[in-house]
């Protein structure tokens, strides 16, 4: 009965029945909503409309502090708070100004009570938004990203009613476009887009990237978008939405000022558990980018507070991945360093009552919807004694936790601060038994190397009330944690244990093996870090988690490669050709130019002999219609040498295949131009040629619903072929690994680490331009 009623209130508040059965499921918002309800109907004396309503369940299911909810009830009842930014905004000062009593008059002007956003109003601020991206506008139509007119319009009135906004930018540009044509309705052209991207690269030729005149496209900070335009100014963390006041904030501010000398400080801090992959690029480029775009510091600050799962492997590879993407960390720093002041200050939080020992299992502590521990009420004095007796090693691992008192914005109740691992760390050796958690860590280094912005991922964000709670139980200074999407590719996985499982079964070499995405298989295949970095800008910072196509990482990696990778020829199924007319007693040297486009770049020289071989797909006895390279009556060109061959006889083996073929030779000037001209090798090397396809079938092979076997499941087993007697062009000879060439008309390739003396391995980069054929 009880259901049916809470049922019926909630409908009544203006929800969908199935959100309202939703809502039944979860009984702290039931709770907080029903007492919502009673206290604004109270105020009303009548029904409470769907708007009020829909204010209503935002707000009890969005405020922590449940001490405020008839305050803020009190306020949407009374309509003096009646939009959504209203509340938001309401939701934030309350969350950030903890003490009693509320300053109502600095509540309501901060909350915009009282602002009356006129029709008048919201048509002006949409007519200036319309007329200064018009131009845009009335080439691009209704493919022009309205958001930006919208956006336009909500800078200028913070407080006006978002529907309202965007009914006046439909009306509007209906009003200057007219109804939508059929091209309006079609998917925007990729031309457009194609010459978008050009003119982006033509804007970013003078701009400074890292500190450094770049030829390239825009930095990452330089895309900056979104969130990341709110980031305060170091010193004025307290302006920050959501950022904690306490009566002591303003000196430990001053003094975190006086220590920085008002520098921006970041930090990037991996765990030292595997191998960097392409989303952590994005992580480096934003900390060391922001960093220097602000003429600030940032930390290489080493997680390593789990020596179960940490190697030293693994500390050397994530600083060579940092460098190799071009940034140098002020001070390589480790959580370790901080161990002994971490401990004082966990005895310091158990000794204000913030903290206790617990005895609960770990399988008792998974998950959310804990019981409450039974010794959260322990005395203080025990706590710290138990604590004492965990560090020197009394209690078996999982035996006892020291757990802080508070419960996280995912509803997580008193996270473990300490737990007891029997393991040596690497750097501390048997010094420690007890190690602190990321929860506890993390925050406080933070706070130690007085970090300005703590830039993390999006799933970090249920930990920020956690991060300003410690901070500010300690007394000490507070940085600010900023939050944004990660980076993921299609057709990849970049969990550390799945890779493991990868390598496990067999299904790649190790965690450097080109087709996955980590940044050492990255380089190995031949990925400049330019182009990494390039594709980091193009992704921009975003809220959002932002899940990018592969053939986009390519695409800036070709950028990269077409500037800078030097050409040579290379064959990859080889036929013999001999030129019965040769016109020269013995091989000629043919100057070949490293960039056919700039040949100031200079030349290499290769050999060119009666014998040379050629492509096998670039013959056909019995050619298809648009076959333009070798054939019976159809000669071809060879690149670079100025002459032309013509078929004259094919020589076959017993089983009927080719194995040569006889030509003669003409200048080309001598007569008609050939269809075309192909690569070929003369006097050439034999190497080792891996070409890569996508490791996955599947877009999303993490996603049971795409993929019900699991990962493992959707490997495509044609990912890697291995072509063991390619031939190539004696001017690499030289090449040593990660050097990268342009193997002209078949694609970018690099020099593998595993070439020897007398034995190259190159590893395709990309083809010269994506294939189409794919998904």
């Amino acid at each position: 009965m009880a259901a049916l009623d809470s049922l019926s209130l909630f409908t009544g508040l203006g929800l969908s029945e199935q959100k309202a059965r939703e809502t039944l499921k979860n009984t702290a918002l039931i709770a907080q909503l029903r007492e919502a309800a009673t206290q604004a109907q109270q105020t009303l004396g009548s029904t409470i409309d769907k708007a009020t309503g829909t204010l209503l369940y935002g707000l009890a299911s969005r405020l922590r502090d449940t001490r405020r909810l008839s305050f803020l009830v009190s306020y949407i009842a009374s309509k003096k708070i009646h939009t959504e930014p209203q509340l938001s905004a309401a939701l934030e000062y309350v969350r950030s100004h903890p003490l009693d009593p509320i300053d109502t008059v600095d509540f309501e002007q901060e909350c915009g009570v009282g602002v009356i956003v006129t029709p008048e109003q919201i048509e002006e601020a949409v007519e200036a938004a319309i007329n200064r991206h018009q131009p845009q506008l009335l080439v691009e139509r209704y493919h022009f990203n309205m958001g930006l007119l919208m956006g336009g319009a909500r800078a200028v009135l913070k407080w006006a009613d978002g529907k309202m906004i965007k009914n006046e930018v439909d009306m509007q540009v209906l009003h200057l476009l007219g109804p939508k044509l059929e091209a309006d309705l079609e998917k925007k052209p990729k031309v457009a887009k194609a010459r978008l991207e050009e003119t982006d690269r033509r804007t970013a030729k003078d701009v400074m990237e890292n500190g450094e005149t770049a030829d390239q496209t825009l930095s990452l900070m330089e895309q900056l978008r979104g969130e990341a335009l709110k980031f305060h100014k170091p010193g004025e963390n307290y302006k920050t939405p959501g950022y904690v006041v306490t009566p002591h904030t303003m000196n430990l501010l001053k003094q975190h000022l006086e220590i920085t000398g008002g520098q921006v400080r970041t930090r990037f801090p991996p765990e030292p558990n595997g191998i960097l992959h392409i989303g952590h690029a994005k992580a480096i480029n934003f900390n060391f980018g922001y960093a220097k775009a602000n003429n600030g510091i940032c930390f290489l600050r080493f997680d390593d507070t789990n020596p179960e799962k940490e190697e030293a492997k693994f500390f050397s590879a994530i600083c060579d991945m940092v460098a190799w993407l071009g940034y140098t960390p002020y001070k390589v720093t480790y959580a370790s360093d901080y161990f002994d002041q971490l401990y004082a200050w966990a005895v310091e939080l158990i000794r204000r009552g913030l903290a206790y020992v617990c005895h609960q299992r770990v399988e008792e502590l998974k998950g959310h919807n804990t019981l409450p521990s039974p010794w959260g009420d322990r005395p203080t004095e025990e706590s710290l004694l138990l604590f004492e007796a965990m560090r020197k090693g009394k209690f078996s691992e999982g035996e006892a936790t020291l757990r802080m008192k508070l419960v996280m914005e995912d509803g997580k109740m008193d996270p473990a601060a300490y737990r007891v691992k029997y393991i040596p760390h690497h750097r501390t050796g048997d010094k420690w038994c007890i190690y602190p958690t990321y929860d506890y860590t993390h925050c406080l280094c933070d706070s130690i190397e007085h970090i300005t912005h703590s830039l993390c991922t999006k799933e970090f964000q249920a930990r920020r009330s956690s991060y300003f709670w410690l901070c500010n139980a300690l007394d000490i200074y507070c940085p600010v944690q900023w939050e944004y999407g990660r980076l993921n590719l299609h057709y990849a996985v970049v969990s550390k244990r799945k890779i493991l499982q990868l390598v496990a079964t067999g299904a790649v070499r190790d965690w450097d093996d080109p087709r996955l995405f980590t940044l050492t298989a990255l380089r190995r295949r031949g990925f400049p870090p330019e182009a990494i970095n390039s594709f980091c800008a193009r992704v921009g910072v975003t809220v959002a988690q932002t899940t990018m196509e592969p053939h986009l990482l390519e695409a800036c990696v070709r950028d990269v490669l077409n500037d800078t990778a030097p050409r040579a020829m290379a064959v990859l199924e080889s036929l013999r050709v001999i030129i019965t007319n040769f016109p020269a007693a013995k091989s000629l040297d043919i100057q070949v130019p490293n960039f056919p486009a700039d040949e100031t770049k200079g030349f290499h020289q290769v050999p060119f002999a009666p014998i040379v071989f050629i492509e096998r797909t670039d013959f056909k006895e019995e050619p298809e219609p648009g076959f333009k390279r070798l054939a019976w009556g159809q000669p071809v060109g060879l690149r670079h040498t100025g002459y032309v061959i013509e078929l004259q006889r094919v020589v076959k083996g017993p089983s009927g295949s080719v194995e040569s073929l006889e030509v003669t030779c003409r200048r080309a000037d001598a007569g008609e131009k050939p269809k075309a001209f192909i690569h070929w090798v003369s006097q050439p090397l034999m190497c080792e040629v891996r070409l890569y396809e996508r490791l996955f079938q599947h877009k999303n092979p993490e996603d049971p619903t795409e993929v019900p076997g699991g990962f493992l499941s959707d490997l495509n087993l044609a990912s890697l072929h291995v072509v063991e007697a390619a031939l190539v062009d004696c001017s690499v000879a030289l090449a040593r690994p990660f050097d990268k060439f342009q193997f002209e008309r078949l694609g970018y390739f690099s020099v593998d680490p595993d070439s020897h003396q007398g034995k190259l391995v190159f590893n395709r980069t990309v083809t010269l331009k994506e294939d189409p054929g794919k998904v």
